[in-house]
């Protein structure tokens, strides 16, 4: 099993309109600057996509992968990796937790590629996923 990365922010609104950026899948290519195209494939009964497919232009990395979501009201959602083409596996998670009309979100990922990839340099991937992720939603809940 892959390493786990993690990393957080603060975002200054209610976990609420946090998690509603984060359920608004289609909008991704607007915030998430290596997210080309997505598509909500199977949605579940709060409305929320469920098994998303989306394709990824990360300069080195490109891909096409679907996503598996399981939704935990406003405080977490937790993914998994259904089927990529670069892809090996990938487990991640945001995580809420709201202060003082402030809302902490911490995102987990664990990435594994079926290309050879030296572990530092996966790592520091992950890292600039995660930080273009967070800054991307942080931007996007707050503009």
């Amino acid at each position: 099993m892959a390493d786990q990365a993690s990393s957080n922010i603060t975002v200054n609104a209610g976990k609420s309109a946090v998690m509603a950026v984060i359920a608004d899948f289609e909008s991704y290519p607007e915030w998430a600057s290596m997210i080309r195209k997505v598509t909500v494939d199977e949605t579940g009964p709060d409305g929320r996509g469920t098994v998303v497919s989306f394709t990824l232009d990360a300069g080195v990395l490109k891909d096409e992968y679907t996503l598996a979501y399981d939704w935990q009201g406003d405080d977490r959602v937790d993914w998994h990796l259904v089927k990529g083409k670069s892809l090996k596996s990938q487990d991640g998670s945001y995580a809420l937790a709201e202060s003082d009309g402030t809302t902490t979100v911490t995102y987990r990922l664990s990435v594994d590629l079926n290309i050879p990839m030296l572990g530092m340099f996966k790592r520091k991937a992950e890292k600039v996923i995660m930080d273009t992720a967070l800054k991307g939603l942080k931007k996007r809940v707050e503009g």
